[in-house]
């Protein structure tokens, strides 16, 4: 079955975003982009980049991780006011919203109903693994549903903005394991963590 995974950069204290949620990789944002950051993307994650930054660097690669992205409309919209109705034209893109009245592209498929319920049968669909973008309120409603959480992680601190899962995220602890990790010379670590569904029983003696 598919995995729902969460890929996002993140500073070292679990914010996505500046307070006012705009990119922080973008031209007024926080966090430069390293060489070796964009390097390690287009070998391995080259789904990932947006469709006109995939032109500017000539990538045409398909990628092996993802063919599937899902996303909230205030993730969506940083696009949007980028003049990108569609900023993964390489990728099925869904966007959670229930206030964006029709989809401003054809290839954007608008969802207005319960994201968990949509991911599940996403997962049921064949193909390869779908890719969360964000934002934070989205990975918080489907906290449950993420199997994998990859995390960019920026040698970079801020103080205050939006938590990996927003900031109405409920208190509701899960075990992950850590599996495959890589630190970039730049001082980037790429760690991904997979979820442990184990239940723990407590037994009496």
């Amino acid at each position: 079955m598919r995995k729902l995974v969460y890929f996002i950069a993140a500073t070292l204290d679990g914010f996505i975003a500046g307070p006012d949620g705009s990119d922080p990789s973008g031209p007024d944002g926080f966090w430069p982009i390293p060489e070796d950051y964009l390097a390690h993307l287009i070998a391995e994650y080259p789904e990932t980049l947006p469709g006109p930054a995939r032109a500017a660097l000539g990538v045409t690669a398909e990628g092996t991780h993802f063919d599937t992205v899902v996303e909230g409309r205030r993730s969506y919209e940083i696009g949007l006011d980028a003049g990108l109705t569609d900023a993964y034209p390489h990728l099925r893109h869904l966007v959670f919203s229930r206030t964006l009245g029709e989809s401003p592209d054809p290839a954007v498929e608008l969802v207005a109903g319960d994201p968990g319920a949509r991911v599940r049968e996403l997962k049921q669909e064949g193909g390869k693994d779908i890719w969360l973008v964000g934002g934070g309120e989205l990975a918080a409603s489907l906290y449950g549903e993420i199997d994998t959480l990859i995390l960019k992680l920026s040698p970079t601190t801020i103080g205050a903005g939006i938590p990996l899962f927003g900031r109405k995220a409920v208190f509701e602890p899960a075990a992950w394991a850590l599996g495959s990790q890589k630190v970039l010379p730049s001082g980037t670590a790429y760690l991904t963590y997979e979820r442990n569904r184990k239940t723990l029983t407590v037994t009496a003696d």
